[in-house]
């Protein structure tokens, strides 16, 4: 009999490893896919329409539209006290708040040179 370990998206019981398996529950704000499948498309046209923020596109909004792809990060590796590293790893995408943080900082004292 093969161990439950072997068995695709399963992993052996160790700290912080998975099984595959996910909760039933979903998150405030979480997106809910079965209601989105049962909207009609006549609903989602009627939605936009009532949405004061959506504006219909034409061909002189994209006549002069360019692609626009981020640069790439550089990999450093820098000394953090552990308590902050410890308190920004708290939540998902810590070093993306990272970047935009130091970036804050950068366009705050852009001046400074």
């Amino acid at each position: 009999m093969k161990d439950a370990s072997s068995q695709r998206g399963a992993r052996k019981r160790t700290k912080g490893a998975t099984t595959g398996r996910t909760s039933k529950a979903k998150p405030p704000g979480s997106t809910d896919w079965e209601r989105l499948r049962r909207i009609s498309d006549t609903e989602i046209r009627k939605g936009i329409a009532a949405d004061p923020d959506a504006h219909a596109t034409d061909e002189k909004f994209w006549k002069n539209a360019k692609v626009v792809w981020p640069a790439r990060k550089q990999i450093v590796t820098m000394r953090l006290d552990a308590d902050l590293l410890r308190w920004f790893r708290q939540q998902r995408g810590y070093q993306t708040r990272i970047n935009a943080i130091l970036r804050a900082y950068m366009s705050a004292h852009a001046t400074d040179r």
